[in-house]
C-alpha cells in the first residue's frame, strides 16, 4: 500500500482554529479547508455588515490559507456554503462570484439552524495542490 503524505496548513493571516481542528489539511494532492466564517483574523471578531460582508471575509480567509499552501482560488474544486438564512443566498452569490469568476468549483449550499459564534455564513473548500490544466468535455 502506498504512503500518502499528510501536511497541516496553518497561517496567522487567517483566523486561528477555535476548536480542535486545523485550518486545512493536505493529503496527497488534495487540500481540505475547514469551514471559515467571517472572522477578522487580528481580532477574531465577526465582521459587521451582514451575510455579504461575512462571505467576503470568509473567502478572504480561505484565500490566505490557499496562499499559505502555494495555491489560489483557481485550485478550488468544491465548496460548501452554509447559510443561517437561505434568503441571503443571492447576496452571498454576488460576493462568491468575485472570487470564483472563471474556474467555478462544484458547490453545495444549505440553510442550517445555527453557525458558530452567531455567524451568518460559513464556507469550506476542497482544493487541488499543484498545477491544474483545464480541459473541455
Amino acid at each position: 500500500m502506498a504512503s500518502i503524505v499528510r501536511k497541516i496548513v496553518s497561517t496567522a493571516a487567517a483566523p486561528k482554529a477555535v476548536g480542535p481542528y486545523s485550518q486545512a489539511v493536505i493529503a496527497g494532492d488534495t487540500m481540505y479547508l475547514s469551514g471559515m466564517i467571517g472572522f477578522i483574523p487580528t481580532s477574531m471578531e465577526i465582521i459587521s455588515g451582514g451575510a455579504a460582508a461575512e462571505a467576503d471575509q470568509a473567502l478572504k480567509n480561505i484565500g490566505e490559507v490557499l496562499k499559505a499552501a502555494g495555491i489560489s482560488y483557481s485550485n478550488v474544486v468544491k465548496t460548501t456554503v452554509l447559510l443561517a438564512d437561505i434568503n441571503d443566498y443571492a447576496a452571498v452569490n454576488e460576493i462568491y462570484s468575485k472570487y470564483f469568476n472563471e474556474a467555478k468549483p462544484a458547490r453545495a449550499a444549505y440553510q442550517v439552524a445555527a453557525l458558530p459564534k452567531g455567524a451568518k455564513v460559513e464556507i469550506e473548500a476542497i482544493a487541488i495542490v499543484g498545477k491544474i490544466v483545464e480541459a473541455q468535455l
